[in-house]
C-alpha cells in the first residue's frame, strides 16, 4: 500500500488491506464465488461448509473461508472482512452479510470505491448459490 492510499482512506481500511486475513486460495472448497466490479477488479471467495447438530436440528457453519483478490486496497480490505465475518457462522447467517455493515466496520470507504464492498457481498452470494446448486445437483 502507498503513502498515497494511506493517507485516503481510513485505519480500518489500511489495516486490513495491509494485513489481510483469510488471503489464499483453498484446496478442495465446498463452494466457491467469482465476482467483478466496474473498475475491472476481481474477487473469489472460497468456502469450507460442514453440518453440525444444534438443539437436535443439522445445520450447515461455515467451516472456514478464504479469498483472492486483483483489486485495490478497498476490495482487498472487503474481501478480507467479509471472510472474516462469515467465519464459524451458519449459512442462513452468512446469507444475511450486507454491504452496510461492512462499510460500517471498515468506516469511512469513498464513495468511488463503495461499490468494492458490493462487489465482495456479491462474490459470497455467488458462493452460497453455487453451494445451493452443488446441494441440488446431489440429490
Amino acid at each position: 500500500m502507498t503513502f498515497i492510499e494511506k493517507e485516503m482512506y481510513g485505519s480500518r481500511i489500511v489495516e486490513y488491506a495491509s494485513k489481510p486475513r483469510n488471503r489464499g486460495v483453498m484446496k478442495k472448497p465446498d463452494a466457491v464465488g467469482v465476482g467483478g466490479g466496474p473498475c475491472g477488479d476481481m474477487i473469489e471467495i472460497y468456502l469450507k461448509i460442514k453440518k453440525k447438530k444444534v438443539r437436535g436440528a443439522e445445520i450447515e457453519y461455515i467451516r472456514d473461508a478464504k479469498f483472492e483478490t486483483m483489486g485495490c486496497a478497498v476490495a482487498v480490505a472487503a474481501a478480507s472482512l467479509v471472510t472474516e465475518e462469515i467465519k464459524g457462522k451458519t449459512v442462513k447467517e452468512a446469507e444475511t452479510l450486507e454491504v452496510e455493515k461492512l462499510k460500517k466496520i471498515l468506516g469511512s470507504v469513498p464513495l468511488v470505491k463503495e461499490h468494492c464492498c458490493e462487489m465482495a457481498i456479491n462474490t459470497l452470494k455467488n458462493a452460497l448459490i453455487f453451494w445451493e446448486n452443488k446441494k441440488k445437483e446431489k440429490q
